[in-house]
């Protein structure tokens, strides 16, 4: 993945602009959360989900190249990573890691060697 994990893929059918927080997130196997903010910048864009009683309320941030389709009529996030996978990723603090370039590279490394 790489640099590109940052940016939506023309396959998910993002609109720029569009509001996407209270989503539902979808797994490839499974519910994870509804997202709770998303940003749209330029080489930097993700979503903050809000994984609920799923992994006892734990936020979590994924870089929007994780999402594989966004369904506007049923408002789910559908992403192209498991659940182990958010599960597993770097813990995120909201108000410290969104501007940290240290905690984005390491989330960007996480995802990017999921498959080795």
């Amino acid at each position: 993945m790489g640099a590109d994990i940052w940016g939506y893929p023309e396959t998910a059918a993002y609109v720029p602009g569009a509001e996407l927080v209270g989503y539902s997130v979808e797994a490839t196997d499974g519910s994870i959360g509804k997202v709770d903010r998303h940003t749209e910048e330029v080489g930097r864009s993700y979503l903050v989900v809000d994984t609920g009683p799923w992994i006892l309320g734990r936020r979590v941030l994924l870089p929007a190249g994780l999402v594989s389709r966004i369904d506007t009529a049923d408002q789910v996030v559908h992403l192209s990573c498991t659940k182990a996978e958010v599960k597993d990723s770097p813990p995120f603090e909201s108000g410290r890691h969104e501007d940290d370039l240290t905690y984005l590279k390491l989330i960007e490394h996480y995802y990017a060697n999921r498959h080795m």
